[in-house]
């Protein structure tokens, strides 16, 4: 088994790692997951049956990490704010902040389109991230996400026409600041 999974870290680490960092912009914490997918890998290869590519199957325990991730942040941030008062609530401000600097590239058009998928859902985000950062096909796509290939199709095309879109109202935003 050692050999088996020095074989997977080896080869698809770099996958592994880059997609959770796009999913949670912050590398530490991208670092932190991969090790629980490792983790993951290491309590359930047993159940591998090879239907899928070892690739896809990691980057789909990795998706899972990662939603799972966001669940608890959610239900951590809802009991943070249950315990202030309105009041309270009323003067916070909204985190405006930029994409790490890793994301942010240098090129202005990018780091653009990184705050923009920010808006899209989770499903959107993800989809985005598989094809076209990932390079994953529409059949891989699917095998990671579980889904069929036309759910990956429609997706695709909903996210895409969503970035679009906020991309658009950005730059129509930016213009009327000018």
């Amino acid at each position: 088994m050692k050999e088996v999974f020095q074989d997977l870290y080896h080869k698809y680490h770099r996958d592994v790692f880059q997609f959770l960092f796009y999913m949670v912009k912050d590398r530490t914490l991208a670092e932190d997951l991969v090790q629980e997918v490792y983790v993951k890998v290491l309590k359930s290869y047993h159940n591998f049956k090879g239907e899928s590519s070892e690739k896809t199957w990691l980057i789909s325990i990795a998706r899972h990490i990662a939603i799972d991730y966001f669940r608890k942040q959610k239900r951590k941030q809802k009991r943070i704010i249950g315990s202030f008062t309105v009041d309270e609530k009323s003067d916070w401000l909204e985190d405006t902040g930029k994409i790490p600097e890793e994301i942010a590239m240098e090129n202005e058009d990018i780091r653009h389109m990184y705050q923009c998928l920010k808006r899209c859902n989770i499903d959107q985000q993800t989809v985005i991230i598989l094809r076209y950062i990932q390079s994953l096909s529409i059949k891989e796509t699917a095998e990671v996400l579980h889904w069929s290939e036309s759910k990956v199709k429609t997706t695709q095309h909903r996210a895409m026409k969503r970035l679009r879109i906020q991309m658009s109202k950005e730059e129509e935003g930016k213009k009327h600041e000018e």
